[in-house]
């Protein structure tokens, strides 16, 4: 199986965590909702995943652990 770059994971997760931030401080900026339910989509395809929580948790593991390799 392929795996995805890390850096590309690890970016992907802090441009989530902003986005997130965005729309719990604006919930109703709807540009805001809508870029961050895109990155989490794009977090759920790269890891191969259909929710965003086990996305994230994919993500995080994947990162700590190509980390201490």
């Amino acid at each position: 199986m392929l795996l995805p770059d890390r850096n590309t994971v690890e970016r992907l997760l802090r441009h989530y965590r902003t986005q997130e931030q965005r729309v719990l401080a604006g919930p109703c900026d709807l540009s805001a909702r809508r870029r961050f339910e895109d990155t989490a989509y794009t977090l759920c395809v790269l890891m191969g995943v259909r929710s965003t929580a086990e996305a994230l948790r994919a993500a995080e593991r994947y990162v700590a652990t190509s980390a201490s390799l």
